[in-house]
């Protein structure tokens, strides 16, 4: 098992009568790219304010590479954070930026130098450390910021919702750095962000929050595939849920109803009652968008998954086309379908009658 840099043993932190972090216990390892997940108000940051040591503990243990933190100030903490605002210092330049650290931290002169010009480097700003900082975009002064912090050599960075200032193109841009970054140095990355995009292109383990506790901590593909909770399949991407109830539940196929689909056949048993009710989440790029009468793909047989519907909206995103589509029910679904080829697919448009065909390894059922 790869060795733990920081633990965190049931860690509550309240405001008044409001539990901001509520019993939360979780290990990070060491060389670990590990992300904080949620919406807004679910103890995401005030988590990470604790781990710097800007926050106390209200109950419980933070340890971070074995010492408790209980009893140690932020600046005696073997971390470093990246805050939202990137809080470079305008009056100085990059390169006394980045090392202002060292040069509190009383670092040799003579070492200082090639420290600066080595983290300058590694964030790809090798050359301008003249500059000042209204010289520099927006993505330059964010990466003056994590020199800043990477210079010091900490056992663990923090960033907090690091690329949410900057404009979509350049965010996902940056966000490759950050992956390539910190795989170089080897240092712990704990990021927070509500962007689950950029969780899921950045991060080993992805813990996802919800009202100051953890809904679900898992790797990137599980999260995304295997949601614990519909909470968790709501957040992350887009998903179409449905109310159902069991019906048949063997070891390698069930069954559920579904009152606005119809029946879902899955190739797997489920956890839970005969006769439970339970959500089913399928995705949109799971379902595939056929003409009326049209056979299955062959990687999902005639007669286990299938429904009928009515286009009722589109909309064109260069490498995707996300369609609405209404059931008899009369509820709308979404489905996604690439758009690899205008030559080799259907043309499909407005009020066009579809069959919707989806593989029984594709849905997803939730006890919660």
């Amino acid at each position: 098992m790869p060795e733990p840099i920081i633990e965190i043993r049931n860690v509550i932190k309240r405001f008044g009568n409001l539990a901001a972090v509520d019993n939360v216990s979780l290990t990070i390892h060491k060389g670990e790219f590990f992300v904080l997940l949620g919406p807004s108000g679910c103890g995401k940051t005030t988590l990470l304010r604790m781990l710097a040591g800007f926050e106390l503990p209200t109950e419980g243990q933070i340890l971070i590479d074995g010492q408790n933190m209980s009893m140690v100030p932020p600046n005696k903490r073997p971390v470093n954070m990246v805050f939202q605002s990137y809080a470079v210092f305008p009056h100085m330049s990059v390169a006394d930026n980045v090392g202002y650290g060292l040069r509190i931290a009383r670092t040799p002169k003579s070492e200082i130098g090639d420290r600066v010009q080595e983290a300058l480097s590694l964030v790809q700003l090798g050359g301008l450390g003249e500059r000042m900082p209204d010289q520099l975009s927006g993505g330059q002064r964010q990466r003056v910021a994590l020199a800043r912090s990477l210079v010091m050599k900490p056992k663990v960075l923090l960033l907090d919702e690091p690329l949410s200032a900057l404009d979509a193109k350049l965010r996902a841009q940056m966000q490759f750095e950050l992956a390539e970054i910190q795989s170089k140095v080897g240092i712990t990355f704990i990021t927070v962000t509500h962007d689950q995009d950029e969780a899921l292109s950045l991060a080993d383990r992805i813990a996802v929050m919800n009202k100051g506790q953890i809904a679900q901590l898992a790797t990137c593909s599980d999260i995304y595939e295997y949601p614990a909770n519909r909470f968790v399949a709501d957040f992350i991407g887009s998903v179409n849920i449905f109310e159902g109830r069991m019906v048949i539940d063997e070891p390698e196929r069930a069954e559920i109803h579904c009152p606005e689909l119809g029946r879902v056949y899955l190739n797997h048993g489920v956890t839970g009652p005969h006769g439970s009710n339970l959500w089913v989440a399928i995705r949109p790029e799971k379902i595939t968008l056929c003409k009326p009468g049209q056979a299955a793909p062959k990687d999902s047989p005639e007669g286990t998954n299938h429904a009928d519907g009515v286009i009722r909206g589109m909309s064109y995103l260069g490498d995707i086309t996300i369609y609405e589509v209404e059931l008899p029910s009369g509820r709308r679904i979404r489905v996604s379908r690439t758009n690899l080829s205008r030559f080799d697919q259907d043309d499909f448009t407005w009020d066009d009658p579809v069959s919707l065909h989806w593989h029984p390894t594709s849905p997803v059922t939730l006890l919660s």
